[in-house]
């Protein structure tokens, strides 16, 4: 069957065509539709892809019954409903690195037009004057660039920073101090600090909360007197009535905005009145070169999504790169096969009710613990709740939405460095399953409970305890035989002799619930849990 991609708000043609060349996709390319027509059109539709023309919005996402995947050729989801794509399970990939280089040579370009008086130099000129001596401007060499933000774009800026003999200052308290040594760029500890420091500042951060306002008026007036400020990331991050205040009363040299809180700017809107204001209509990326590498990497990452399950580049999973996503889908299955046998082991006991989820993983999984989370909370939910959509996306927000706490602790505390643990909690009860997915060979479990075992979690898996004591193997097996279901592998473990055992049994086929009631009729066999697990 194919998958039914929208394009919209005219995506450049070489990302279309890498989605079209695939005979498993069918392209639908439209222009910017009115979100009318758009709503009635949606539920056809495994993949939307445009700009920030369309507005994705909740009403939109709900509408779409189909939707796996919504990509932004761009950088800004501001314009998509991102917490309902979330709860509902639908991937969000946008193209943060295409536009780098466009914004950050576009911020040299305005603010050395601001130092030396481009814009009016150019007027004067096709005016007939030479007025050489009203134009005296300021070099970039020896000035301090102040940066919020040292991701990709306020990366790029301080690099080419460097290269102009400019000094960087940045404040960013999620990047590590190497990333600033390699930037050569010095670390503000605060806002304050680097306002204090900036002849230049400029805010490369998406909108958020804790970003909305930030720049406002306490903190213009705190910059040094004929200090530049820009903002191209997104409208609302600088205040802009303050800003206007501020350049009113000359405090500041000049500013440059390329991003508005409402867009776009109404023509007669306060701002268009300062002279002192350089003014672009949101063009950070609009060059050629930059569309195309959006649009190309986008366009590759939904279709990797639709067609092999890539969730890489979806900013609404938990982190992995893109290089670790196919090295990691093993101990990303096992940790769903271990919680849902954790599960079924506590639903054999009549404990249903899931409170807690913990998942600890070795130093192999460093910086994917989230996604191990998010995929153990899939094997607990499945087949508990009724949804669609379950997956990586949506499963943390379900889980929580239904009370259940997830916890994930990145440790070297467990028995090799490619071990995993899953840990489920209900009631009274609690069971730990433990497992191991190394490089290239199959993930297997290698605890349940206190028990250790050794075996691949596939097929259908049982999960017998039963007392020490002879025979027990062999009725089992003779159940099992005269029922018609094939063992594949039969690990038997205890912990003292006479004590308690465990079995994991795998076997080929289905155990239904009359062979399950067979099994706890045997003599000594204490509890049986089955799990059936899809694809093997």
């Amino acid at each position: 069957m194919q998958s039914r991609v929208l394009v919209t708000d005219d995506i450049d043609p070489d990302g279309v065509a890498l989605l079209a060349a695939d005979p498993s996709v069918s392209v639908d390319e439209v222009p910017t539709l009115p979100p009318a027509e758009l709503l009635a059109r949606i539920a056809e539709y495994d993949a939307i892809v445009g700009r920030s023309a369309t507005r994705i919005s909740a009403e939109l996402l709900e509408r779409g019954g189909k939707l796996k995947v919504v990509g932004r050729a761009g950088v800004g989801v501001d314009n998509i409903a991102l917490d309902v794509a979330t709860r509902l399970g639908i991937a969000v990939i946008n193209a943060p690195a295409g536009n780098t280089v466009a914004v950050a040579e576009l911020f040299f370009g305005v603010v050395i037009a601001l130092l030396r008086n481009l814009s009016r130099a150019n007027a004067s000129m096709h005016e007939g004057l030479w007025d050489r001596s009203g134009l005296l401007g300021a070099e970039l060499r020896g000035r301090t660039l102040g940066i919020v933000g040292l991701g990709r774009i306020g990366g790029e800026i301080t690099t080419r920073a460097v290269a102009f003999g400019m000094e960087t200052v940045a404040f960013d308290p999620y990047v590590s101090q190497v990333r600033f040594q390699t930037l050569q760029t010095r670390r503000a500890e605060s806002l304050e600090e680097l306002l204090e420091a900036a002849d230049i500042l400029t805010v490369h951060t998406p909108l958020t909360e804790e970003t909305s306002g930030m720049v406002g008026k306490r903190e213009l007036s705190r910059l040094k007197p004929g200090a530049v400020v820009v903002n191209m990331a997104r409208g609302g991050i600088v205040d802009e009535d303050a800003l206007a205040s501020v350049l009113r009363s000359g405090h500041l040299r000049g500013a440059a905005l390329d991003a508005f809180s409402t867009e776009p700017l109404a023509r007669d809107h306060p701002l268009r009145e300062l002279q002192n204001l350089f003014l672009t209509p949101h063009i950070g990326a609009s060059t050629s070169e930059a569309q195309r590498n959006v649009a190309v990497d986008v366009c590759i990452a939904v279709r990797d999504a639709l067609l092999s399950g890539d969730l890489s580049r979806s900013i609404n999973v938990a982190g992995i790169e893109g290089g670790e996503w196919k090295k990691l889908q093993p101990v990303l299955l096992l940790a769903h096969r271990m919680a849902a046998v954790a599960r079924a082991i506590l639903a054999s006991q009549d404990m249903r009710e899931i409170q807690r989820v913990d998942v600890r993983c070795g130093p192999a999984f460093t910086g994917a613990s989230h996604a191990l989370l998010a995929s153990a909370a899939v094997g607990v939910l499945e087949g508990v709740i009724e949804r669609e959509r379950l997956n990586l996306i949506n499963a943390r927000s379900l889980a929580a939405a239904r009370g259940v706490d997830l916890s994930v602790v990145e440790t070297g505390g467990l028995e090799n460095p490619d071990a995993i643990e899953v840990r489920i909690s209900g009631g009274m009860r609690e069971i730990a399953v433990a497992g191991v997915a190394p490089m290239n060979s199959v993930p297997r479990l290698t605890r349940v409970g206190a028990f250790h075992v050794d075996i691949q979690p596939r097929g259908t898996l049982l999960i017998l305890t039963n007392r020490d004591v002879p025979g027990v193997i062999g009725r089992v097996g003779t159940l099992l035989g005269e029922a018609g279901v094939n063992i594949a592998e039969y690990h038997q473990a205890r912990l003292a002799q006479g004590g308690q055992a465990l079995a994991a049994v795998s076997v080929d086929g289905q155990v239904g619930e009359a062979i399950r009631n067979s099994l706890l009729a045997l003599p000594d066999v204490m509890s049986a849990a089955v799990v059936c697990f899809d694809n093997g």
